[in-house]
């Protein structure tokens, strides 16, 4: 018997609900956020699918998702076909590293630059380059031009990084990365469900790819090279990267190595802030009684100057719009992890090297604990929800160790981003304009949002 089968008998013998339907199945390729929506009310919070030739148990309870992530973490790693996609673009980073020492020293290393009071510098820096970013929106607002708001915001954010981790101004590169990573994300999409002919054939969709992953490498070594050739010494993640030294052999890290984590952490730091941002965007476009609140408590904390990280405390429910977006279209909408050795799962066994996956996506709207799990309440997240909702009903940087090493730096960042936008313009989608979600390495909008400003 293969492993896959007996893998397969396992499962059956402990009784995980089984989804045999080839069309169901197939509406994972087509449909995958309602396809995962629906589970959970078919089959309940475990249920187990075969992904081409893979066994998969899907989970959707936080107890289960907690079980994974924190309790037995050690017990599951990244070498998961969903994290194993996008290696041609991240490499070994952070992100994708699949765990034990070599993620460990990897995560010891960037921590200090994701200390809290590390952050508190950069909320300038942030303010700053939203004003910047915004400047140019005075015109279009004038002459009535709509601005595609999801890629102002990832100029906008992939500058920030670029800044305050590793201390460079990259405006003028952010349109050439940002175009190349869009392109390579949704190729590298299609070809998880196309997966014919391999990346090494030379067919014109190959040689786009190829294209693509040349100019984000240009983009990160001449960071890199940059920063090698300048003799100041920044206090930043660049320097800690290009200083560390092994604590056996001396070395220190091989040019490929910052590749891959410059490209993480500029990918990572810039596209999952960047299109949450853009959700509240459209989310407050179509909910007019929350943008007013938004804007009341504006005005009345910051009386029009610019916020700073020091006016958080006293902008809850800025906060409060934010996680609610991020609850409705997490940026990470699905997240997958192997079982090293056999487990137990709630009263479920689980066999070893069985892949076990969640979707964000449809944890953050599972009814039994979410009180309008479909609709944008910021409320969910007053004091009180919060303290009755369990830990791991909301996942948007995931948790235990492998949480976002820069969840703390978002947060910061998507408040001030947020705050000094939205007290100098309300904003309406263009009529007629499109405005669905695109599940790829993260939830994006399809066709962007394109929106009309109004000065307030």
């Amino acid at each position: 018997m293969s492993d896959a089968s007996r893998i397969k008998t396992a499962l059956v013998k402990n009784s995980i609900p089984e989804l045999r339907s080839m069309s169901r199945l197939r509406e994972l390729q087509h449909n995958p956020l309602q396809f995962l929506s629906t589970l959970t009310q078919e089959y309940g919070d475990i249920v187990q699918i075969k992904l081409f030739f893979w066994p998969v148990v899907i989970i959707n309870h936080p107890d289960y998702i907690k079980h994974v992530l924190q309790e037995n973490y050690k017990n599951y790693d990244k070498n998961v076909p969903i994290f194993n996609l996008f290696r041609p673009i991240l490499g070994n980073g952070l992100v994708t590293n699949y765990g034990g020492e070599s993620w460990l020293r990897q995560r010891r290393l960037m921590q200090p630059a994701f200390h809290r009071q590390r952050l508190t510098t950069l909320g300038q820096l942030i303010s700053t380059a939203t004003l910047q970013q915004v400047q140019h929106w005075e015109s279009k607002a004038r002459e009535q031009q709509p601005v595609d708001v999801a890629e102002e915001m990832m100029q906008l954010t992939l500058n920030i990084v670029g800044q305050s981790l590793f201390s460079l101004d990259i405006t003028s590169k952010t349109t050439t990365f940002g175009t190349a990573f869009s392109q390579a994300n949704a190729f590298l999409l299609e070809y998880f469900n196309r997966p014919f002919p391999p990346l090494s054939v030379p067919t014109r969709r190959n040689r786009n790819f190829q294209k693509d992953i040349k100019s984000l490498n240009k983009v990160v070594y001449e960071i890199v090279q940059q920063r090698r050739n300048n003799q100041s010494q920044e206090e930043d993640l660049l320097s800690m990267l290009i200083e560390a030294r092994d604590e056996e052999t001396g070395e220190g890290m091989s040019d490929q190595q910052l590749r891959d984590e410059v490209m993480t952490l500029l990918i990572a730091g810039h596209e999952t802030v960047a299109n949450a941002l853009a959700w509240s965007w459209y989310l407050l476009s179509q909910h007019p009684e929350v943008e007013q609140r938004l804007h009341n408590e504006l005005d009345q904390v910051l009386a029009g100057r610019t916020p700073t990280l020091e006016d958080l405390p006293q902008l809850p429910y800025t906060r409060m719009v934010f996680e609610e977006s991020m609850r409705l279209y997490p940026p990470v909408w699905i997240i997958m992890r192997k079982s090293l050795g056999e487990d137990t799962i709630g009263d479920y066994s689980i066999p070893a090297n069985t892949y076990v996956a969640w979707s964000t996506y449809a944890m953050h709207r599972h009814p039994d604990f979410w009180e309008q799990p479909e609709n944008f309440y910021p409320e969910h997240f007053t004091a009180e929800q919060v303290a009755k909702r369990p830990r791991h009903a909301y996942i948007p940087f995931s948790h235990g160790p492998r949480i976002c090493i820069g969840n703390n730096f978002a947060m910061i960042e998507a408040q001030l981003v947020l705050a000094t936008i939205a007290q100098r313009y309300h904003m309406k989608i263009v009529p007629g304009h499109p405005v669905e979600p695109n599940p790829l390495m993260t939830l994006s909008p399809r066709h962007g949002v394109l929106m009309n400003l109004y000065p307030r």
